[in-house]
């Protein structure tokens, strides 16, 4: 067997832990560029003269370069050398991290932090990456712990932005993930091996078979559906939970508002567990569970506006019930076709960072209208969609 046919299908023995927790320390830390913005809105609006709903915006400008990315830079996870292609996107997030610490208004902060979200697009190329290396008998594990990586990634972005900015500003924030890309950038290229293509077709036609899959397989699009209302509750806590505690009763300063994020990082053992539960079967039964108590989480995240207890019981309850999601729907659909896992990637992607922003743009309509109370009803609701979509005839 080649070794294209080994990495696309079966007959590969293992990844291995170091390169697993490598691909998983690539995912956090690019995925961490993109939320490194939330915890500090307040502050960034402040500095340029801006008010809360607009600074929110930096949120959705990140989103769309990242939903951008995963339509048009994943798909080349199946066409081209992967560690190449690795190396040279961590490479060119530095760049605009560079630019985004630099940016001397708001409009160009925001063009940059756009870009931002195309380049930290290289979290999607890892993870199929880390399924297509790993055996049979360990794939929903291995996801499971890349996985664990991209949320800590996420959340400890929010911990890391607080006191960063606290001590230096917000401009060395982004300053000092460029540098932790420049880092990643040479050890990827040493670490990973190389990783050739599953496929040869033309880039039009790669974009193309994107959308035959989603047409194809009726599971993939159940999925991109329940990846999207997931993300819209996601994003809908960790865009506006910034402005609740900014403001009264809390008025926390950024460092207290990015330790908020080290109550999600319960979901990175959910993770785990829901990779191994994965491959024991059992992906159907955490669904059902999951989106339950997802529209659960809103009910104590309400009460979170006058209590900070029940507050840091929803957003773990929240992130616990997202990671079991997730984790569970990329264990089905890089099953559904081995040789084409980056392009599953994009279409699964796609749709949940769409529901992210989404999610974020209502938000900006609905916090300045509605306060707290309104973004809780309105994260219910997305929930409870969810419920709907999973429990709807399958064909």
């Amino acid at each position: 067997m080649s070794e294209t046919a080994e990495i696309a299908g079966t007959a590969r023995p293992g990844i291995g832990r170091a390169r697993t927790l490598l691909l998983a320390v690539v995912c956090g830390a690019a995925v961490a560029n993109i939320y490194y913005a939330q915890p500090l809105l307040h502050t960034i609006g402040e500095a340029f003269g801006v008010g809360d709903g607009t600074a929110g915006l930096l949120v959705t400008a990140s989103q769309v370069g990242y939903a951008v990315a995963l339509a048009l830079l994943v798909p080349l996870g199946d066409l081209l050398e992967r560690r190449r292609l690795v190396t040279g996107l961590l490479a060119a997030c530095a760049v605009v991290l560079a630019l985004a610490a630099a940016a001397p208004g708001f409009g160009l902060l925001a063009a940059a932090i756009a870009l931002v979200g195309v380049t930290s697009a290289v979290a999607q190329i890892a993870v199929p990456l880390a399924a297509s290396l790993a055996g049979d008998h360990e794939r929903g594990q291995v996801v499971g712990t890349v996985m664990s990586g991209l949320l800590i990634g996420i959340l400890g972005a929010r911990t890391i932005a607080g006191f960063v900015a606290e001590a230096g500003g917000w401009r060395w924030v982004f300053g000092a993930a460029a540098g932790v890309m420049v880092l990643l950038a040479v050890v990827v290229r040493v670490g990973l091996p190389v990783v050739p293509s599953t496929e040869s077709a033309t880039y039009p036609r790669l974009l193309g078979t994107v959308l035959t899959l989603v047409r194809d397989e009726p599971e993939l699009r159940r999925r991109m559906a329940l990846g999207a209302v997931g993300m819209g509750c996601f994003t809908i806590l960790w865009t506006s939970i910034d402005f609740l505690l900014s403001g009264p009763p809390y008025h926390y300063g950024p460092a207290l508002v990015g330790l908020f994020g080290l109550a999600g990082l319960a979901g990175a053992g959910m993770a785990l567990l829901a990779g191994r539960l994965a491959d024991r079967g059992y992906q159907r039964l955490v669904v059902t569970v999951a989106l339950v108590v997802l529209a659960a989480s809103w009910g104590l995240l309400g009460l979170g506006g006058a209590s900070v207890i029940a507050l840091i019981a929803g957003v773990v309850v929240l992130d616990l019930a997202q990671q079991a999601l997730q984790i569970s729907h990329q264990s089905v659909i890089y099953a559904l076709a081995p040789q084409a896992r980056s392009r599953v990637t994009t279409a699964y992607m796609v749709s949940t960072f769409l529901g992210g922003t989404l999610a974020s743009a209502g938000v900006a309509v609905v916090y300045p209208a509605a306060g707290w109370i309104g973004v809780c009803v309105l994260g219910g609701a997305v929930a409870v969609v969810g419920i709907g979509v999973w429990f709807l005839p399958r064909t």
